[in-house]
């Protein structure tokens, strides 16, 4: 399968088991306050065993060709975690995650489990819309001493802001699917209208331009 197959089948995987959701005519709001016609739930991925088994196989093999001399794999708190337990198992890999914030009572750890000053790490995550989230745990395993090689994720927006950010911050993202081919996917699939397609994309483009949500 070419990087492109397993692309467009990790889409039609979540629209299968609905972990997209499309709502044009009446837009999701973001904790952000961003308008959206799109909302993306990976943890759905979990509960269904044949889509799960494609997104960790196809982790494992993004990590294998981008990352091979990946140490240790860290999570996002709380949506990596498992992405990244799985994918460590079929990688013969270490695992831990990356907490939101430092625990108030016990060793006030921030990341749980055991990473060495100067192991290289791959952060799993489940997507990326502005990135910031992602890149605040970044900072805490480059803080900690950790070689960040990159993140993995299912699902990119490929918002500018969010490119901008991980530019900046020098992190390579490779993901298995992104916005523009699940969106043509689901007008071939059906679920949505042939001409809803551009209107997802100008919303990608410019978020903060609320048009693409009149039709104009």
């Amino acid at each position: 399968m070419t990087r492109e197959e397993l692309n467009r089948q990790i889409a039609r995987d979540l629209l299968k088991i609905r972990a997209v959701f499309f709502r044009p005519e009446e837009p999701f709001t973001w904790a952000s306050g961003i308008k959206s016609p799109v909302y993306c739930d990976n943890r759905l991925t979990l509960t269904a065993p044949q889509v799960r088994t494609d997104v960790e196989e196809g982790l494992a093999r993004l990590i294998r060709e981008e990352y091979p001399s990946v140490q240790v794999l860290m999570g996002t708190s709380t949506a990596g975690i498992a992405h990244a337990a799985i994918t460590g198992h079929l990688l013969d890999l270490p695992m831990g995650y990356v907490r939101s914030g430092a625990k108030d009572h016990g060793r006030r750890n921030q990341i749980e489990g055991r990473l060495e000053k100067g192991q290289k790490v791959v952060v799993v995550e489940d997507l990326i819309s502005t990135a910031g989230s992602v890149l605040e745990v970044v900072d805490v395993l480059r803080s900690a001493g950790a070689e960040v090689l990159g993140i993995v994720s299912i699902f990119t927006y490929g918002m500018q802001k969010g490119l901008d950010r991980l530019n900046a911050a020098g992190v390579k993202n490779v993901s298995l699917t992104n916005f523009d081919i699940i969106a043509e996917e689901a007008a071939k699939e059906g679920y949505i209208r042939p001409e809803d397609v551009s209107r997802l994309i100008r919303f990608r483009n410019h978020p903060e331009d609320e048009s693409w949500a009149k039709g104009v």
